[in-house]
């Protein structure tokens, strides 16, 4: 489809400064026949599209994906966001305070879940000792 090549070409470039090159070069490089589909989607909608919107900045987007991968117990995309949010210039006090907001509407097993998800991130991304 022709609205999503030009979503894919303008969804990629932001795809990996916030999830990093080498995690984006990756999965591309990983995905066969069947799972470029996917990449291709995710690049283009999520990413062209959603991420791509000026309406707010990356700041603002990696808060709300913080929040909203909480309260769908998303963790593994968590821990990815996370790295995002760091990249983006979101603060560990900052991320701390979305994650106790989405706890306080989704519950406790998915806040802790988060919480547990993103210390380890930011445990290996060096922003807590």
């Amino acid at each position: 489809m022709k609205e999503d090549t030009a979503l894919f070409e303008k969804g990629m470039p932001i795809r990996r400064e916030v999830l990093g090159a080498e995690y984006v070069d990756a999965s591309m490089e990983k995905a066969d026949a069947f799972m470029m589909a996917f990449q291709r989607a995710t690049t283009a909608w999520a990413w062209g599209w959603a991420w791509g919107d000026d309406t707010l900045d990356r700041r603002t987007r990696s808060l709300m994906q913080l929040a909203l991968l909480t309260v769908a117990g998303h963790t593994n995309e968590l821990k990815l966001h996370v790295k995002g949010a760091l990249n983006n210039g979101v603060s560990v006090e900052e991320i701390k305070s979305a994650l106790l907001h989405a706890t306080a509407y989704s519950g406790i097993p998915h806040g802790l879940s988060a919480f547990k998800a993103a210390h380890e991130v930011l445990v290996n991304e060096g922003a807590l000792k």
